[in-house]
């Protein structure tokens, strides 16, 4: 069995490799460019790959991606159309991201912003107590990422509803489904949280008509990707006063280019995308049993369903 590891991000493949190495010691594992590369790779383990990956090793049998998003695996060059693209399950990633939200939730809706001016003025001043009615939050995406936020979010009752396609049901928020809920879902909503896969479907759907739909004074969170955002509507909403603050971790360009008038906007908060990172060890236990299952003839979950992206 003979794996790759192939990134153009990742600041340290070597301990991928090392760690991949002792999940499966039965296998051969190696670095994408190092002097053992030889088009014999049964399996590759990737992030934002390198574009000939597929004319380099055309005996894949599938390619795991270290992520939940596969928009960048469905755009590379020679995308062979039987090859399985498997998605990360979480891996540590959902628990990060409804941290990321409630820290940002809980921020406005209980005014600490407002308190830490405060203490730069040495001012003593309690503000009104919250009213939790108010600040109803609405997660776009079902899937684990978005539901495992959701739930966070009701469980210190915030009223709290997801959206998606399907209308997936999640045990303990409200669940609204396709374009025909989608109008009520944003209507009830002044906190929306964005945890959609980016889809042809899905890009730009933060954009000025869905601002328009929400609850005055809103608050946009962004965990899932760059191209879900119009930039540009986004300026618009916050100038209109239609939207109170942001908080993006995700760009349609990253690093987000020094210049670019979200730095220097002080209602929008920016992280480099780390809201929900995928950590190593779960992650390479994940794909090590998948590997193994699949050398088996196994089926396994996690394929991504092309028709749907995701």
């Amino acid at each position: 069995m003979d794996i790759v590891f192939a990134s153009e991000l990742e600041p340290d493949p070597q301990a991928w490799v090392a760690a991949l190495r002792d999940a499966l010691p039965e296998a051969r594992v190696r670095l994408w460019g190092d002097e053992h590369s030889d088009g014999q790779a049964d399996f590759a383990v990737v992030w934002a790959p390198p574009i000939d990956l597929f004319a380099r090793e055309p005996r894949l049998r599938a390619l795991f991606n270290l992520g939940a998003g596969v928009d960048a695996l469905l755009r590379l060059p020679g995308l062979p159309p039987g090859l399985p693209l498997v998605r990360l399950e979480d891996g540590g990633m959902a628990v990060q991201m409804a941290e990321y939200t409630l820290y940002h939730l809980l921020r406005e809706s209980r005014d600490f912003g407002r308190y830490e001016r405060q203490q730069a003025g040495g001012l003593w001043q309690p503000l009104d107590d919250i009213d939790r009615d108010a600040w109803t939050v609405g997660v776009l995406g079902a899937g684990a990422m978005g539901a495992r936020v959701a739930q966070a979010c009701a469980a210190l009752e915030y009223p709290t509803a997801v959206w998606s396609r399907s209308g997936r049901a999640v045990p303990g928020v409200e669940s609204f489904g396709g374009e025909a809920g989608l109008a009520a879902f944003l209507a009830r909503t002044r906190v929306l949280v964005n945890a959609l896969p980016l889809t042809d479907a899905t890009r730009g759907i933060l954009c000025g008509r869905t601002f328009d739909q929400l609850r005055p004074d809103a608050l946009v969170i962004n965990i899932a990707r760059g191209g879900h955002l119009v930039e540009a509507d986004l300026l618009a909403a916050l100038d209109d006063g239609r939207l109170r603050a942001a908080a993006l971790d995700v760009f349609e360009r990253e690093p987000l280019p020094p210049g670019h008038p979200f730095w220097a906007d002080p209602r929008i908060r920016i992280t480099p995308h780390i809201a929900g990172a995928s950590l190593m060890d779960r992650t390479v236990r994940q794909i090590a049993g998948k590997i193994r299952a699949l050398d088996r003839g196994e089926a396994i979950s996690g394929i991504v369903d092309r028709d749907r992206q995701y």
